[in-house]
């Protein structure tokens, strides 16, 4: 009965390195649209906004959301979990996004190992395609991270 627990208990936390794992292989046949997340972010629109006027709303403004520590926008009242999940090391990539739009509160409890952590944002994005096309929108409104190729680097490393 033991061994079974140690399997259930577990198993969120399997999940979301396994799903971490697909997506860093099989990335180039995982790219999302940026215009199609364009039009699925409307659904994000409640809660966030991106682009050069950006401000908090009920979630906190999404621009250069890559590389940066969870739970740590300037002027944003985050929940408890959030931060603590910051504190731990999290730093949204495209991967951690991914799989946090899927379920936040399900996914904060598997990454801090607590039941009881919540996440302020209840809405979930639980189509894979819909969660890909929107971290290629929000893309736009980020740097690029450390190591990571644009097509404008891509150029001037041909024209060499």
């Amino acid at each position: 009965m033991a061994a079974y627990k140690k399997i259930e208990t577990s198993a969120p936390i399997l999940g979301t390195f396994l799903v971490a794992a697909i997506l860093s292989s099989n990335a180039a046949a995982m790219d999302g649209d940026a215009a199609k997340g364009e039009k699925v972010f409307k659904k994000c629109a409640a809660c966030h906004t991106v682009g050069e006027t950006a401000k908090n709303k009920v979630g906190p403004v999404l621009n250069d959301v890559f590389g940066r520590p969870a739970g740590t926008f300037a002027d944003y009242k985050y929940g408890k979990s959030i931060i603590a999940a910051g504190e731990a090391g999290l730093v949204w990539n495209e991967e951690e996004l991914f799989i946090y739009l899927q379920d936040p509160r399900k996914y904060l409890r598997a990454k801090l190992d607590d039941k009881k952590a919540k996440s302020k944002m209840t809405f979930k994005l639980k189509k894979e395609q819909d969660r890909l096309d929107v971290i290629a929108y929000l893309k736009t409104f980020s740097a690029p991270m450390e190591g990571e190729e644009t097509e404008e680097t891509e150029e001037k490393q041909s024209e060499s």
